[in-house]
């Protein structure tokens, strides 16, 4: 009998068991001049990557605003996801811009004017290598909104990764059980997307994955693994003089905790 069969039939039972699960609930969100912009391709993203926005919200009190690229190129979904997004962003108590008309995607111009509208101290956005093509596309629409802020703009730039995994992150972000189990809960609530593929239940695995990787992308090559059960990797960096530079001297591990994301922030 091998004994890992009951721990790998756990996992299967675990899954299986939380199929038919259902959240509901609001948080209201927080209002602070320092305000952190997700850019994302499409509604789930924002709950997907969402582990460090989360923490900020939750440790540090930033104002976490959603920025909405697309809603799906299916037209005759645009407005269910539009809805779905509100439910999810509304669970975790993050705002979501709403200066467009209709469902059209933004261009550089829209950009622009949320970036000098918000003045955020943190965006986030995915790589340039996320695979999808909007994922892609949103990565250098935000870069080239960001070549034409004016000249003093600074923010801290932290990129993201679903589709594509990055070869060089530079940040491991844990993410305790609580944490992991609102992100599950919020993509949920993207209802008609996780009927048809059930990815907010393999969420917790792909963290879990995400703590295996990140032990050496991050902490370096035959690097001991840090004590976490769940991480995101990303990448940080930050927007100064009309350019990205490194601000962490090395790969870094961000275990829970305000005192911790603090620190990080005054690199």
């Amino acid at each position: 009998m091998n004994p890992y069969l009951n721990f790998v039939e756990g996992v299967l039972a675990g899954v299986e068991a939380a199929r038919g699960t259902t959240v509901s609930g609001k948080t209201e969100p927080i209002q602070s001049s320092s305000k952190v912009l997700l850019f994302s391709p499409h509604p789930d993203d924002e709950c997907i990557t969402g582990a460090l926005p989360l923490r900020l919200t939750r440790e540090l009190g930033k104002q976490v605003i959603n920025i909405p690229v697309t809603f799906g190129s299916n037209v005759e979904r645009q407005a269910g996801r539009a809805q779905e997004l509100k439910d999810a962003c509304g669970y975790l108590g993050w705002e979501i811009f709403q200066g467009r008309d209709s469902f059209r995607s933004l261009d550089v111009s829209d950009v622009v004017r949320i970036l000098a509208k918000f003045q955020p101290e943190i965006i986030f956005v995915p790589h340039s290598e996320d695979w999808n093509s909007r994922h892609i596309s949103t990565h250098f629409l935000v870069m080239d909104a960001l070549k034409q802020t004016d000249a003093a703009f600074t923010c801290t730039v932290i990129e993201t990764e679903f589709w594509g995994a990055m070869d060089d992150p530079n940040l491991m972000v844990e993410s305790d059980a609580q944490t992991v189990a609102e992100l599950v809960a919020a993509t949920s609530l993207h209802v008609e997307e996780v009927a048809r593929n059930p990815y907010h239940l393999l969420l917790p695995a792909w963290m879990q994955d995400n703590v295996r990787r990140g032990a050496e992308l991050v902490g370096g090559q035959g690097g001991a693994a840090p004590d976490f059960s769940f991480s995101t990797l990303y990448r940080l960096r930050k927007w100064q003089g009309g350019e990205l530079i490194d601000v962490l001297e090395k790969g870094t591990p961000l275990p829970m905790g305000a005192d911790n994301l603090k620190k990080l922030l005054s690199n």
